[in-house]
């Protein structure tokens, strides 16, 4: 599926897993460039499948994906990486803060140690205003730092898009809310990101949790407004 929005090349691609000992739908995103497809997180372990089930349509294969942006090393993000790239010859990049997570260096803050995903190596570390040229203008790393030490949402000024990952959440009552703090360890940071991207000019917002909503900066803002109450 598209974003339901204007962006050309942009793919929300939701996937139905069992995660946790729990149903939950998420969604990665994929985004077109020259060199074929942005994979923006990978999914939990056995995405795979449905990946590749949702880009068939779309007219790529998974080999099409050159690059995969973790947004933050939680499993339900990451799990699936290491059965991805078995079958992808595929850079894979995160903020420098999350790199030790993902790379087995340190086990992930909010999982079991004796579970973990399989660790996978980090080759390229982001840093807030990195930009990656796409077929939607360019995608801007920025830092959101809370949820998890390094998290990075992503922000299509081309078409007003953010990509937020956990930063800001589309599954509650509302149809665009701010992090779950049970899930979010540093509230505060977590906060101040919200601020952060309610600096932007934002139309709509895709995010891990609920997918694609027609909601942008008047929202954002209502959120930080509320979490600063």
């Amino acid at each position: 599926m598209t974003t339901d929005s204007d962006d050309p090349g942009v793919y929300a691609l939701p996937l139905s897993v069992e995660y946790g000992g729990r149903e939950l739908t998420v969604t990665p995103t994929a985004v077109e460039t020259d060199r074929g497809l942005v994979l923006i997180d990978a999914g939990p372990p056995g995405a795979v499948g449905q990946l590749r089930a949702h880009l068939d349509p779309l007219g790529f294969d998974l080999e099409d994906i050159w690059l995969v942006v973790l947004t933050h090393h939680d499993g339900d993000h990451v799990g699936g990486l290491a059965d991805l790239l078995e079958r992808v010859d595929a850079v894979v990049a995160t903020h420098r803060a999350e790199a030790p997570y993902v790379s087995g260096e340190h086990d992930p803050i909010k999982g079991d140690g004796d579970d973990r995903y399989p660790p996978v190596d980090v080759d390229l570390e982001l840093t807030d205003g990195v930009r990656i040229p796409t077929l939607a203008g360019p995608m801007r790393v920025v830092a959101t730092p809370g949820h998890t030490p390094g998290h990075i949402s992503l922000y299509l000024p081309d078409g007003n898009l953010l990509i937020a990952g956990d930063a800001l959440v589309a599954d509650g009552d509302e149809p665009l809310s701010g992090p779950k703090p049970r899930f979010t360890p540093d509230m505060e940071r977590a906060i101040e990101s919200v601020g952060s991207l309610a600096a932007l000019d934002v139309d709509h917002t895709l995010c891990f949790h609920g997918g694609y909503v027609d909601r942008g900066t008047d929202r954002i803002r209502e959120i930080h407004d509320e979490l600063r109450e």
